[in-house]
């Protein structure tokens, strides 16, 4: 049989997929949990491709740089940013509107050429974050496992690389997200290839452009993939710790506009702990929220639908901590 459409799909109900009205408005706790006195073991043979990845951003020294590698880095770092925060995060782990399965497919490979892992991987991580943000349970709390842990180190632990499906029935359903997740590499390594084509082709044929198939890898792979990580993972640790608090959730999350910025609109986490089933996350009309504004022009096309509205807590002034 085969799987349901997408929209029919997500009226299904599944008390292991999350409801966003589950954890919208709750209490800040007034205690925090200690954080564990042991950490789970890091697996170096599956960190050390991406501490490579990072170490290669250093070949620049050599490869020097072009307006047009700079530019494809830019590119690539934001559209591979709304690949995340529109697909894995508001799609995916949250449900906050509707695609065809066409589109569904296209947004997951999307964000998967972010060198994220998988959408099915990335969402049910996600899911169990807001289910238990900021407590020992949470993979990145910096609170309850430090800034460094928060930030990169949770990934490298061997108990975070299965991808637990129970938490996302949902979308297991679809063979082709699951063949996504499975082989989460393809993507990144495709777009690697296309690149280092690019470069080719241009220094041969375009040479007035000074770029360079080597040059085009570091500047459009290796450090804007290095760069979109790091922005990425600041919404998991740095969110958590500097920003100003607006809501009185039950987590320690906050609001950057500084992040907000450099993620498309993922910085008003606080505001997104608030109302996570919202697709907008910028609450007022001067909160940034990029992926937000892309996502309208895709639902007046018809790319997208259903974009869920902001609840009346979002503009309860009333309930406002900050």
């Amino acid at each position: 049989m085969q799987p349901a459409a997408t929209n029919e799909l997500h009226d299904a109900s599944s008390t292991a997929t999350l409801d966003p009205d589950e954890v919208e408005g709750a209490v800040a706790d007034a205690t925090m949990p200690a954080p564990p006195a042991v950490r789970e073991p890091i697996d170096w043979l599956r960190i050390w491709p991406f501490l490579l990845l990072q170490a290669l951003c250093g070949l620049v020294v050599w490869v020097g740089w072009s307006p047009v590698a700079v530019i494809v880095c830019i590119a690539l770092y934001v559209v591979r940013m709304f690949g995340i925060t529109a697909f894995y995060h508001r799609y995916f782990s949250h449900r906050t509107f509707r695609a065809g399965r066409i589109v569904q497919f296209a947004g997951a490979a999307l964000a998967a050429s972010a060198v994220q892992r998988g959408p099915l991987w990335w969402a049910a991580h996600h899911r169990k974050h807001h289910r238990h943000s900021d407590t020992a349970l949470d993979a990145h709390s910096p609170h309850a496992h430090g800034f460094l842990w928060s930030h990169i180190g949770w990934i490298a632990a061997r108990k975070n690389h299965p991808t637990d499906l129970s938490q996302v029935p949902d979308f297991a359903v679809f063979p082709e997200l699951r063949w996504l997740d499975r082989f989460d590499l393809l993507v990144p390594f495709a777009l690697l290839g296309a690149l280092l084509g690019l470069g080719a082709a241009l220094e041969q044929w375009a040479p007035e452009l000074g770029t360079s198939a080597l040059q085009m890898g570091v500047w459009g792979f290796c450090i804007s993939t290095t760069l979109l990580f790091h922005a990425t993972a600041s919404i998991n640790s740095l969110a958590h710790l500097i920003g100003r608090r607006v809501w009185p959730t039950k987590d320690k999350s906050k609001n950057s506009f500084v992040l907000a910025v450099l993620t498309l609109g993922e910085g008003w986490h606080n505001n997104h702990h608030w109302c996570p089933g919202t697709v907008r996350q910028g609450f007022r009309w001067w909160e940034i929220d990029i992926s937000f504004y892309v996502l309208r022009v895709m639902s007046w096309v018809g790319l997208v639908s259903d974009l869920r509205p902001m609840p009346a807590r979002a503009l309860a002034n009333s309930r406002r901590v900050g």
